[in-house]
């Protein structure tokens, strides 16, 4: 099985990070039309992220704002949909605990820290991943409204064979 390529990575290890990391993300063109496939976008003409990495007691927090300027397609009329987003996020992140326990612990709280993997914070993979959370999981133009074809009045591939059938008058 291979690993999909990341649409936009900007990876930081854990011993790069030292009192915080502050950077202000900005993909190229090229990592902007990766994005806009990855997330099924009609088209994605700026995005740019301001991130602030911090050490915490229990692990670091990723904090900042995503800008971008988009369209999403209508999924009834398939027009482009333009939408605009600037929003802050936090990510609370922790190291794997003790990988020799076999012991799963899920809560329902959402509260709960993503894992690092590999030593480093992938900066790029957030920023995505919330500007992805800011979209419209299902884009509809204001107006436009599903109609449901008509159903046909026999749905049965034994409908032909009724008509064939010789009548019972007589």
């Amino acid at each position: 099985m291979t690993v999909p390529e990341l649409p936009y990575s900007e990876p930081v290890r854990l011993h790069q990070i030292g009192t915080g990391v502050k950077r202000t993300l900005k993909p190229d063109a090229g990592a902007l039309r990766r994005i806009a496939r990855a997330l099924d976008l009609a088209s994605l003409e700026a995005f740019e992220a301001d991130v602030d990495l911090t050490p915490t007691t229990t692990g670091w927090t990723l904090a900042g704002r995503v800008r971008a300027e988009l369209a999403q397609t209508c999924g009834i009329t398939l027009e482009p949909l333009p939408l605009s987003i600037d929003d802050g996020f936090v990510v609370l992140l922790a190291e794997p605990v003790d990988e020799e326990s076999d012991e799963i612990v899920i809560t329902l709280e959402d509260e709960s820290p993503d894992v690092v993997e590999d030593g480093q914070i992938d900066l790029g993979q957030y920023v995505v991943e919330q500007l992805a959370l800011r979209l419209d999981p299902f884009p509809r133009k204001p107006g436009a409204e599903f109609v449901q074809p008509p159903e046909p009045a026999e749905i049965s591939p034994f409908a032909v064979l009724k008509t064939l059938r010789p009548s019972d008058e007589g």
